[in-house]
């Protein structure tokens, strides 16, 4: 019953600063250095990272790391929303081919609660996951320490 609680408290709270801006920052977002770890296989993660630094205008340094299940372990990625790589940024962890643009919104926003944003798995046509111009639907997750909410959803679209 209270993590109902808190999860709809959450939801609420995300929802009015994404609506309001209650409680954000007055200051655009400045582009921030990335750290992505990813394993030394996954060529989708370099393909993340160029739209990172063309989209998102980050630098990005990527971490090869044998261990990942352990990175995600450390910065508190929820088992059902992790994907192949795993990133901070400017405190925040971000999980998956999450778009720059909602990269960019969460440091400009800066909402309370929320500890990174993430896209589980690696839907087709997701930044990093372009092939042919047809695009799997899928969600960007906000999470924290009290739940989730959607943060952006994107639609399926045919090639």
């Amino acid at each position: 019953m209270i993590g109902t609680i808190r999860a709809a408290l959450f939801r609420r709270a995300i929802g009015s600063a994404l609506l309001l801006g209650t409680g954000l920052t007055a200051c655009a977002a400045q582009a921030a250095s990335v750290t992505m770890y990813r394993d030394p296989g996954c060529g989708c993660c370099l393909g993340w990272a160029d739209h990172m630094e063309h989209g998102g205008r980050h630098d990005v340094a990527a971490v090869d790391h044998p261990d990942m299940a352990a990175i995600k372990a450390e910065h508190g990625v929820p088992i059902e929303l992790r994907s192949c790589h795993t990133a901070t940024v400017d405190g925040y962890v971000i999980e998956g081919h999450v778009p720059a643009a909602d990269v960019e919104r969460l440091l400009d926003r800066r909402p309370a609660g929320v500890t990174g944003l993430a896209v589980a798995g690696m839907p087709v046509g997701s930044p990093g996951m372009e092939q042919g111009g047809r695009h799997q639907p899928y969600q960007v997750i906000a999470f924290g320490p009290a739940g989730r909410a959607l943060w952006a959803s994107y639609p399926e679209t045919a090639a």
